[in-house]
């Protein structure tokens, strides 16, 4: 086989996820989106190497905006760990995010929050479509090319707000915030 002087075998395989589990293990209950508390995450990226992280529940599609310092794992999970915490228990029963590195510390995110973290397959965005979707109409505040390092978490929960303040037509044209207390209220009575 033909390959450059410089290219070793020792650089094969880096890049991947130790023990992700993959979509298909995900129970039925999360693709159906009967149960609330299944959520989607992701990044979305600015310039500077600035980021924020997303993540949208399935069933209300609900939007939270967690600003992260960096792409890296050791940025990333505590940040979406400090903010899955603020959830009731009800609503922290899985994340599915992509293949990114910045959740390779996944099992240190599932022990301090109790939810299982569930990994796309390779270049399969679809899988993860309501966070696709609302990064899509993320870009209509932040569009590419902007410093997100400048935004701080008080106008992310303002973007956030507005978000789930729009109402959808998947959700019979009710916001995602009524969605979700809808969804409170069904869970405590």
């Amino acid at each position: 086989t033909r390959r450059a002087k410089a290219a070793s075998r020792r650089g094969l395989g880096r890049g991947q996820i130790v023990d992700a589990v993959p979509i298909s293990q995900r129970p039925a209950t999360v693709e159906d989106r009967a149960v609330p508390g299944h959520w989607e995450g992701d990044l979305i990226s600015g310039s500077g190497n600035s980021h924020v992280a997303t993540l949208v529940e399935r069933k209300s599609r609900f939007v939270m905006l967690v600003k992260v310092a960096g792409k890296s794992t050791d940025d990333v999970v505590p940040a979406l760990c400090k903010r899955v915490r603020r959830l009731p228990a009800e609503l922290r029963n899985s994340i599915t995010w992509d293949r990114g590195m910045e959740m390779a510390r996944h099992k240190d995110f599932s022990v301090a929050t109790d939810v299982q973290v569930y990994f796309c397959d390779p270049r399969s965005p679809w899988q993860r479509g309501s966070n696709e979707n609302t990064n899509g109409l993320l870009r209509q505040y932040f569009p590419k090319g902007t410093d997100l390092t400048a935004h701080d978490a008080a106008h992310l929960d303002k973007v956030a707000d507005q978000l789930n303040g729009r109402p959808r037509k998947t959700l019979d044209w009710r916001t995602p915030r009524e969605a979700l207390s809808t969804v409170i209220d069904a869970l405590t009575t």
